[in-house]
C-alpha cells in the first residue's frame, strides 16, 4: 500500500492534566501511516513568574519524525529566550522563537549534511490569566471554541493561496498539483532545509517559510469552552465547526478529557482519515459539564442503533451476495447510513457510533470476536458536518 499499512495502528499515547483553571487531553495515533510522525508539548506551568502561564503544542512531520520531535522539546524555550519576551512582547517573541529554533535546528548534523530531510509544521498556544496567544506554521490547526462554536480559527498555509503562491514564485519556486515544486503540501514549516537555499533571500522569503502567523485573544471566562490543536489528520475530515459541536456534545457525555481526545481520533479514523493524527484539548472553566439529559440521550441512541442494526443484520442474513462477513457488514453500515437516524453526534454523526457497531456486529459473527480484519476497511459514514 506505499506509504500505508495494511491495516491501521490504533494504539494510542495519552496524556492529561489539570492546572491554573485549565485542564487539558491528548490523544495521538499512528493511523494507516508506516510511521508517527507527530509531536507534541503540554505544560500547565511555566518556570520562575510564568507558574500562571501554561503553553500547548503540536507537531506533525513529514519526510521523518526529527524535526518534529526536536520543535517539541524546544521550541517553547526558544520562545522564553528571547529579547521580545522579556519585553512583555510576546507575539513578536513567538515569531522570534520560531525563525531562532528553525535556524538553529539548520546546524543539527544529521539536517546539516542532507541525510535527514524531513521537517515539521507547528501550531502553539500560550495561556495566560487574561489572554490567549496562538502560532501557527503550515497546516496543523488551532481552534477556539465559544458556545460549541468556533469564534476563531488559524490559517492553515497552503502552497496555493495567493500570498503564498506569491513568495513561492518570487523565490523562484512553483506551485503544481497543490504543492510547493510539485512536492511539498505546505507553504510554511520548519526544517524542510532544501527548500529554504535561496542565497538572497531571508528566511521568510524562501520557498518554505518558518514564520508563523501569530493572534492574540482576550480571556472570556463566562464564555471561553474551549482550544484545540490538531494535525491536519484530524482537519482532513472534520470541518472546525463539526468538530466544536462534536466536542461540545461530547463533553455533556464525560469530564475525561482522555476518553473525549481518544474518541475524536478514532471517529476521524472512522471518516476515513488517512494520516497520523493528535489532538491537544484544553478546557476552560467554561466549559460543558456532563448532563444526565445528555447521557440518557446517548443511551437512547444506542438502544436505537442497536435495534436498527439488529433488524439489518437479521434481514441480510444469508444472502448469498453477502456471504462473505466483511461485505455483509459493509452492506449493514451502507443501509444503516441511508436512515434518517435522530439524534446522532452532531459533527460526528453515524461515525461516532462505530464501535459500538463493530461491538453489535461481533455479537452475530463470534467468530470474528478477536480479529478487526473484518471491520477496517469500512465505507466512510459521512454526515452533514463532514469536511470532505
Amino acid at each position: 500500500m506505499g506509504a500505508f499499512l495494511n491495516k491501521p495502528e490504533t494504539k494510542k499515547y495519552n496524556e492529561n492534566g489539570e492546572g491554573n483553571g485549565l485542564r487539558y487531553g491528548v490523544a495521538s495515533m499512528q493511523g494507516w501511516r508506516v510511521e508517527m510522525e507527530d509531536a507534541h508539548h503540554a505544560q500547565l506551568t511555566l518556570n520562575g513568574t510564568l507558574s500562571d502561564w501554561s503553553y500547548f503544542a503540536v507537531f506533525d512531520g513529514h519526510a521523518g519524525a526529527r524535526v518534529s520531535a526536536h520543535c517539541a522539546e524546544n521550541l517553547l524555550e526558544c520562545i522564553l529566550q528571547t529579547d521580545e519576551f522579556r519585553r512583555d512582547e510576546i507575539a513578536e517573541a513567538i515569531r522570534a522563537g520560531f525563525l531562532d529554533l528553525d535556524k538553529k535546528m539548520r546546524e543539527l548534523p544529521e539536517l546539516s549534511n542532507g541525510e535527514e530531510k524531513s521537517g515539521s509544521t507547528a501550531v502553539c498556544a500560550f495561556v495566560s490569566p487574561k489572554k490567549i496567544y496562538i502560532a501557527n506554521c503550515g497546516d496543523s490547526r488551532a481552534v477556539l471554541a465559544r458556545n460549541g462554536q468556533p469564534i476563531f480559527a488559524t490559517r492553515d498555509h497552503k502552497p496555493e493561496l495567493p500570498s503564498e503562491k506569491s513568495r513561492i514564485v518570487q523565490a523562484g519556486g512553483s506551485v503544481m498539483i497543490q504543492r510547493v515544486n510539485g512536492s511539498l503540501a505546505v507553504s510554511r514549516a520548519l526544517g524542510d532545509y532544501e527548500y529554504k537555499k535561496v542565497l538572497d533571500r531571508g528566511p521568510c522569503e524562501q520557498l518554505v517559510s518558518p514564520e508563523p502567523e501569530v493572534s492574540t485573544h482576550e480571556r472570556s471566562e463566562a464564555e471561553d469552552e474551549f482550544l484545540v490543536l490538531a494535525c491536519d489528520g484530524v482537519w482532513d475530515v472534520m470541518s472546525n465547526e463539526a468538530l466544536c459541536a462534536y466536542i461540545h456534545s461530547l463533553l455533556q457525555l464525560t469530564d475525561d478529557l482522555v476518553a473525549v481526545t481518544n474518541q475524536v481520533i478514532d471517529t476521524c479514523l472512522y471518516k476515513g482519515s488517512k494520516d497520523n493524527m493528535s489532538i491537544v484539548l484544553v478546557t476552560f472553566p467554561g466549559a460543558p459539564k456532563p448532563s444526565e439529559d445528555a447521557q440518557r440521550a446517548d443511551r437512547e441512541l444506542d438502544d436505537t442503533l442497536r435495534q436498527r442494526l439488529t433488524a439489518l443484520i437479521e434481514q441480510s442474513a444469508g444472502s448469498e451476495e453477502r456471504e462473505d462477513t466483511a461485505c455483509h457488514f459493509s452492506w449493514v453500515l451502507k443501509q444503516l447510513a441511508r436512515e434518517n437516524i435522530p439524534g446522532l453526534p452532531p459533527g460526528g454523526g453515524l461515525a461516532a457510533k462505530q464501535s459500538l457497531l463493530d461491538k453489535i456486529f461481533r455479537e452475530f459473527y463470534p467468530e470474528h470476536a478477536d480479529s478487526s480484519d473484518t471491520f477496517e476497511n469500512q465505507p466512510e459514514l459521512t454526515d452533514p458536518f463532514a469536511n470532505n
